[in-house]
């Protein structure tokens, strides 16, 4: 289910957690434990509300920030009637591009894979979709996806983490810089090159590297405590490290019952 956009430091609403069952402490403990994040966990990486940089065109799902190559940095945006034009970014560390993020709604795209393609649409605010004409002029007023709004990520040689992005015409988006009312953006370009050379910034729960990382250290939050519980005696290290290693795996029932198990035949030893 999509959620909504959000932006640093917008307050966010309280979750319920879930409560285990008190009836049996042991057996609802492992097997929570063994393949799934708690409820908290889920929570914490749901509410990662930072922006990373797609590194490639696989990684590039929901909320987007398209960085042109403009002198300052600036993005795609649109307004609410599907003007497409180029917006100041103020969100960024020292003007670095690769560190910018959205201050306004209206420079955020919702990238969506087309299904059976490698190509993707990219709908604004308002609910309509980028779309380039045949003479390279780009708009967002389309409420449903034609070749027009189909739009290739190309990565760019030998400059990482960058991309061209292709009409459904095979032409590029470019910018134009020579006007002096600022930089103007098109769909004509015929080759890609400096001027079609773009960052794409993401949000980090929709990064599929970036999330798998961020469940494998929410998994491993699990303090030493909550450990002896489950075991029901003291854990050496060794045993605490092999724990936490198995909630990463999926194998925390297993474990832990064959160390339950030790713990039987020490104390009858």
């Amino acid at each position: 289910m999509p959620t909504p956009l959000t932006f640093k430091g917008d307050k966010k609403a309280k979750k319920r957690k879930r409560v285990a069952d008190d009836a049996d402490p042991e057996a609802p403990a492992s097997k929570s434990s063994s393949k799934a994040l708690t409820t908290t966990d889920a929570d914490a990486i749901a509410d990662d509300d930072s922006w990373v940089n797609a590194d490639a065109p696989t990684d590039i799902s929901g909320p987007i920030l398209i960085v042109l190559p403009t002198e300052s940095p600036m993005c795609l945006a649109c307004d609410a009637n599907g003007k497409v034009f180029c917006s100041q970014i103020e969100n960024c560390v020292e003007g670095d591009p690769a560190t910018s993020e959205p201050h306004d709604v209206r420079q955020v795209w919702v990238a969506t894979r087309i299904a059976g393609t490698e190509s993707y649409s990219l709908k604004g605010h308002h609910g309509r979709y980028l779309g380039s004409d045949k003479y390279g002029i780009l708009s967002a007023t389309s409420t449903a996806v034609s070749p027009a709004e189909t739009w290739g990520v190309i990565p760019v040689p030998d400059n990482p983490s960058t991309f061209s992005l292709q009409t459904g015409r095979d032409t590029f988006v470019t910018i134009d810089d020579s006007k002096a009312s600022g930089p103007d953006v098109r769909g004509d370009a015929e080759t890609i090159n400096f001027n079609t050379t773009m960052r794409i910034r993401m949000q980090a729960r929709f990064k599929p590297r970036h999330k798998v990382a961020k469940e494998e250290k929410a998994l491993e939050k699990i303090s030493k405590k909550e450990l002896e519980d489950i075991i029901g005696r003291k854990l050496n290290e060794g045993e605490i490290k092999k724990l936490r290693k198995a909630r990463r795996e999926g194998n925390f029932g297993e474990v832990s019952l064959e160390l339950k198990s030790k713990s039987k035949h020490d104390k009858y030893a």
